[in-house]
């Protein structure tokens, strides 16, 4: 029944100096690749490879592992591979200035274009004005205006000249006509007029009627005919003024633009258009009449969304803060006199827009946090085209007149950074999300340890430790940093990739070697980084330990006592964890069979602790309950436990002190342990052994070490156990004790010092072991029960009393 604690030599090896055989980090080659992700930069390496529609990336893995890096690398790679997109601009739409028109050129034509536009209008503005004022024009405007003016006075005299031959006069003032009758060539007043005989006043009547029937066709006929004349020929003047002075620039620029045809039927319509609206370029005098004709200047400008001239290789992006209109883009309004006013010159682009081409990077929580971010990304890559609508008018808040800009054409890889829950939670709820999200570049937390992945190690380390202009770092300043790397990893035969937590280990570590005076940081100053890192963050295990030590919380670590034992937890405080110690209890007495346990019938259990209680339970009855029911009920507690309870770490500790209660055999109280267990009553491995251990240790550290006191954990995880140095230092001395137990038998005897006994071909205990009392004990409880139930129907047909209770066996003294 002899079990032997651990000795030094058999707990994992530790990282020391003496495997390296360079002296700093200054020796090493940097390290260009990622190490310990094959799969995830397989992967990447895959869906930037795959043109197909749909193979877009998820990057997944826990934050501070390196994925931003990782892609930023790879993306990066492959962006310098590929071509440069073009500009892209928006032009306005003559036709229907509400549906902007948009422009695709080769890289740094937009902005050549832009800059040529902007030119043309401050010509134009020059030169229109000039072509206006030539005496040419005025000599050819004068000229019409000659030619109709003389006109209207041939067509007035004519009228004037068949009155008079009717013996009216028409007379003109002050643009009113006044008709009056003549005989023998003198004005007739109205006394005259009446005088005259009726036949010739009437012949005189029916001629000033005629009179006007002719002025009413000069004025109503002739005249409107004869402006409009006029202004059609003034307007054809102008178009063929402006025509001319406009046509020189244009044919410059076509010119210019001759191999884009795109360019070319722009530059018409411009054309076109300019020469319709030649007004806008003649000087106005009215203050607000040159305000608008300087804003509707604006519709020759070209909104350059996009300008690549200066890029090399495809466009990455990385949003910050993808929302809607930074994912999409926005159409801007202005304030004019009270109302809200855009234009196409008024249309930002979006992230979607600047990485068209290229790749755009996302971090999916901020992306599935923005209000319909998520839905316009899925809209986007499903019709291979974005489509710029404000929020408003997309869910139909707002009923105003906007733009329609042209949606732009979509040639994008996204990539996706998440955590491993998000991924599968998409996966599972959104049905859109496995067909546009192929590739899952899955980053591993751990890198197998090995000589060559060590050195491997010590290269990345050297790298960072470069980029960042630290120190250099000395082979024990390395041999520390990888030793904490194993510990944040939990796992002797690994190393963490949690690259965040590792260079934040490096900048500190190189802040206290500077403290210290030194040009080098060396072994010393990781592990006082490492110190101070633990300082900042453990006041509350200090308040818990100090309840411990003044005797408020109850551990006792010297003794024995029935069913009691010391239980191992561990509690997360920000990214600090330590272990702290759990009186835990058991009772039991005569009953139906149960396990109540009581954190979960107060609900401040949780389903994984209640499912080690049930495990336990059937342990129980799979071994002790084969030829006689389990006439017992049982009751397990974690005392002075005001929060919750989760996890099974702890069934074996609750068994243990369960099979004490039974066999009324004391455990040791300078044990603890940890260890889940199955109902076979083999151990199982648990998580958190490294600071479970440790904090056992600085309790009995701080009373006093007796080299009787230790922990018993699960021998699956003496390969997790990496320890800090005082505590390796009391274990080679012998002072603290650990024990890797496989099975509940094995710690029962190392608790109690008693033998747990094997069973014989009949199912039996020998009556002196652990099982043996406890199979005593439960046979004791079937016959009192049988005897309960026989006593309790002679009691009804006799009323006689019940037999005396059977006896527990007596207890066997601690040690």
């Amino acid at each position: 029944m002899e079990h032997l604690p651990l000795r030094r030599d058999q707990l994992p090896d530790c990282c020391t100096a003496d495997e390296f055989s360079f002296t700093t980090t200054d020796d090493l080659e940097p390290l260009t690749e990622i190490i310990g992700q094959d799969r995830a930069i397989a992967a990447i390496r895959f869906g930037l490879g795959m043109a197909n529609q749909g193979y877009n990336l998820f990057v997944l893995g826990p934050p501070g592992v390196g994925k931003f890096t990782a892609i930023s690398q790879y993306l990066g790679d492959a962006a310098r591979r590929g071509p440069v997109p073009g500009d892209w601009c928006y032009i306005n739409n003559f036709v229907d200035d509400a549906k902007p028109i948009l422009l695709e050129l080769p890289a740094g034509r937009g902005g050549l274009l832009r800059d040529d536009m902007q030119r043309l209008v401050d010509d134009l503005k020059n030169a229109i004005p000039q072509a206006f004022d030539s005496d040419q024009y005025k000599a050819r405007a004068q000229q019409i205006e000659a030619e109709i003016q003389s006109r209207q006075e041939q067509a007035f005299q004519q009228v004037q000249e068949a009155a008079a031959r009717d013996n009216i006069k028409v007379y003109q003032n002050a643009g009113e006509l006044t008709l009056v009758p003549m005989v023998d060539g003198e004005d007739l007043d109205p006394e005259a007029f009446q005088k005259l005989p009726e036949e010739h006043r009437q012949r005189l009547e029916a001629a000033v009627l005629e009179v006007r029937k002719q002025l009413q066709a000069v004025f109503q006929q002739q005249m409107p005919a004869l402006r409009k004349e006029a202004r059609d020929r003034f307007r054809a003047l102008n178009h063929e003024v402006t025509r001319e002075a406009v046509g020189l620039y244009i044919e410059g620029l076509s010119r210019r633009y001759a191999d884009l045809p795109q360019a070319l039927d722009y530059l018409s319509s411009v054309q076109q258009d300019i020469v319709a609206n030649a007004e806008l370029f003649r000087p106005q005098e009215a203050p607000q009449a040159m305000l608008m004709a300087q804003d509707a200047l604006q519709r020759y400008r070209v909104n350059l969304i996009l300008d690549n001239s200066h890029s090399v290789g495809r466009p990455v992006v990385y949003e910050e803060h993808p929302s809607y209109a930074n994912l999409v883009g926005r159409i801007e309004h202005r304030a004019v006199m009270g109302a809200l006013l855009t234009n196409f010159t008024l249309i930002k682009p979006g992230a979607l827009h600047r990485a068209n081409g290229g790749y755009l990077i996302l971090d999916a929580r901020k992306l599935l946090t923005q209000p319909f971010a998520w839905e316009a990304l899925k809209q986007a890559l499903n019709k291979k085209e974005l489509r710029l609508e404000s929020l408003e008018h997309a869910l139909s808040f707002a009923t105003t007149t906007s733009l329609e800009p042209q949606a732009m054409p979509l040639d994008i890889k996204i990539v996706l950074l998440g955590d491993r829950t998000l991924y599968y939670l998409l996966h599972a709820y959104d049905p859109d999300f496995a067909e546009l999200f192929k590739v899952a570049a899955d980053f591993e937390t751990g890198l197998e340890r090995s000589p060559a992945n060590d050195l491997l190690y010590a290269r990345m380390i050297a790298t960072m430790v470069r980029n960042k202009g630290l120190m250099p770092f000395d082979r024990s300043a390395v041999a520390a940093t990888i030793q904490h790397s194993m510990r944040v990893e939990a796992d002797a035969l690994k190393l963490s990739t949690h690259m965040r937590s590792i260079a934040d280990l490096l900048a500190e570590a190189h802040y206290w070697a500077g403290q210290a005076g030194r040009v080098l940081v060396t072994g010393e100053d990781v592990r006082h980084a490492i110190s101070t890192q633990i300082e900042r963050l453990d006041r509350v295990r200090d308040r818990s330990y100090e309840h411990i030590q003044r005797g408020a919380v109850l551990i006792d670590t010297q003794g024995a006592v029935v069913g009691q034992v010391n239980g191992l937890s561990v509690l997360q405080v920000g990214n600090f964890s330590f272990g702290q110690p759990a009186r835990i209890t058991a009772t039991t007495r005569l009953g139906d069979g149960r396990v109540i346990d009581i954190e979960r019938e107060t609900e401040m259990g949780g389903p994984i602790h209640s499912k080690g209680v049930f495990i336990l339970s059937s342990f129980l009855g799979a071994r002790y309950g084969q030829t006689q029911p389990l006439a017992l009920t049982a009751s397990l507690t974690f005392e002075q436990s005001y929060g919750g309870v989760e996890g099974d770490s702890a069934s074996l500790a609750e068994l243990c002190a369960l099979l004490s209660s039974l066999s009324q055999v004391p455990i040791k109280q300078c044990y603890a342990m940890t260890g889940s267990v199955n109902q076979l009553g083999r151990v199982q491995v648990i998580g958190g052994v490294s600071e479970k251990v440790e904090g056992f240790f600085d309790i009995c550290k701080a009373r006093g070490l007796s080299g009787e006191q230790g922990v018993l954990i699960p021998a699956a995880n003496v390969v997790n156990l990496i320890l800090r140095q005082d505590v390796l230092d009391a274990i080679d001395a012998g002072r603290f004790r650990i024990y890797a137990v496989e099975a509940v038998d094995q710690a029962i005897e190392i608790l109690t010092g008693v033998s747990a006994g094997e069973a014989d071909a009949d199912g039996a205990y020998p009556p002196a072991s652990i099982n043996g009392k406890v199979q005593t004990r439960l046979r004791g409880f079937a016959e009192l029960r049988r005897d309960f139930g026989r006593s309790d129907g002679e009691e009804k047909r006799t009323g006689g009393s019940r037999p005396p209770a059977v006896p527990a066996p007596p207890p066997v003294p601690g040690s």
